[in-house]
């Protein structure tokens, strides 16, 4: 009998209404680069159980990880249950269901990858960022390898292995009038598929590009933000408005905007857990519910909300299969209670190349990364971040020089108003245990910036 099974007998055994275990069995190597060296290569076995007690309507969670003591680590919570008073919502957890296959979400070559092979990797980063013009390289390789199950009493059983891989690097340079930096990066789930050239190709181009940045004059300008800048915008700005707990407790900039066009009818942002190579991408979310591919805003309209069992229970309706256990630095966890949060939030591609949107462009920036960023007043939808490093001036449609600092305080809904280019340019983006998303570039039109 496994230690799951083991815990699931026991708890029917002193009467336990409903009970839901899950283990991670995850190896993860990562490979730290300092001063344009490798200096630190480390593999982590991290095993760890997750167990949620649901009795008489009252809900109480553990993470451990003895597997010797099982039941007694149940008994323990099971004694504290009174303590709790009763979710009178709760429908029950979900019951066996048929998981649909996804392909590409496991690699064997990067569950076996060796030390040798991943520092390897780590050094074609490096030699693909190196130039005169670069001083200093660093940056980090992450590879995960996981074995998650789910059980619970109701006769759920899921096993999913898993891979994953992201690389980053930052490349920076002194020999302009001010230091500049520039950062690459790639992510998927088979090594095949990784671009690890390209990620100190994008890095170096970015720093080169930067150097002795002209300063930029407090105004309104169209700003073309490249992929990695949207994904901050995503992870840190935009996912937060279209979970289902903060729309009812009318905390999004969107409560009470369902089915109404909330932007340009070019936009469409989708929850996607099935796109290839996805950080994010799964057919089971981390509770057992079958995920499912939706549009958040199709044609500029507000279509869907995500959430997981509980927060939608407690308003009488369905998990639409988003909650998730997010795990450091990527993949799943054993935390017992699941969040709600997007598996891979998407922005279709448009028709334009970048090119074309800065032809297109008379006076404007075009934005590489940002800092920083983070919501002022969620409930508007204002929000701040730093344009620090990556920015070029575009004047009469040609980029002219590159751009120094700028603050941009902007609001999340005139900015999806304002959108007037998506580009074709999709990217996979995931910044350190954030958000996975992908995304092309975007044009928005009348964004006010702040010279610093």
């Amino acid at each position: 009998m496994s230690i799951l099974e083991k815990a699931l007998s026991h708890s029917k055994k002193i009467g336990i209404d409903e009970c839901e275990i899950v283990t991670v069995e995850k190896k993860t190597t990562t490979v730290r680069i300092t001063d344009s060296e490798i200096v630190e290569i480390k593999q982590n076995f991290d095993k760890k159980y997750g167990i949620r007690i649901i009795h008489q309507k009252k809900i109480v969670s553990i993470q451990t990880t003895d597997n010797q003591n099982i039941e007694k680590t149940i008994d323990s919570i099971f004694e504290t249950i009174s303590n709790f008073k009763p979710r009178e919502f709760w429908k029950g957890l979900p019951y066996k269901i048929s998981a649909r296959k996804i392909e590409g979400t496991f690699d064997e070559k990067l569950e076996e990858i060796s030390g040798k092979n991943s520092m390897d990797i780590a050094q074609s980063m490096i030699n693909s960022a190196d130039s005169e013009k670069i001083d200093t390289i660093t940056g980090s390789l992450n590879i995960v390898s996981e074995d998650f199950q789910l059980r619970n009493s109701q006769g759920l059983e899921f096993n999913d292995k898993a891979t994953y891989v992201s690389g980053i690097i930052n490349a920076e340079s002194e020999q302009g009038n001010i230091p500049v930096s520039g950062i690459g990066h790639a992510s998927g789930r088979t090594l095949s598929n990784f671009s690890k050239e390209q990620i100190g190709e994008d890095a170096k181009i970015m720093c080169i590009e930067s150097i002795n940045p002209q300063k930029i004059e407090s105004d309104t300008y169209p700003i073309i933000f490249e992929p990695y800048s949207v994904g901050e915008l995503l992870a840190f700005v935009v996912a937060s408005n279209f979970n289902f707990k903060t729309f009812t407790e009318k905390k999004s900039c969107f409560s009470n905007k369902l089915k109404e066009e909330i932007g340009t009818k070019e936009i469409n942002l989708i929850d996607d857990p099935y796109a290839p190579e996805g950080i994010g991408t799964k057919s089971i979310d981390d509770e057992g519910v079958e995920t499912q591919k939706k549009y958040l805003v199709e044609k500029g309209v507000l279509k869907n909300t995500f959430s997981n069992l509980f927060d939608s229970y407690k308003e009488g309706q369905q998990s639409t299969g988003n909650a998730s256990r997010p795990g450091s630095p990527m993949g799943r966890s054993s935390e017992p209670i699941p969040v709600s949060s997007p598996h891979n939030l998407k922005i279709d591609s448009g028709d334009t190349s970048q090119e074309d949107m800065i032809k297109d462009t008379n006076r404007g920036l075009l934005v590489g990364r940002l800092w920083y960023t983070y919501a002022v007043n969620p409930i508007k939808g204002d929000f701040s971040c730093t344009a620090r490093s990556g920015i070029r001036i575009i004047e009469n449609g040609e980029i002219k020089n590159p751009g120094r600092s700028v603050r941009i305080i902007h609001n999340f809904p005139k900015m999806l108003k304002n959108i007037s280019e998506i580009g074709n340019n999709q990217r996979n983006v995931i910044q350190w245990a954030s958000l996975p998303s992908i995304t092309p570039s975007i044009k928005v039109e009348n964004i006010a910036v702040n010279s610093m």
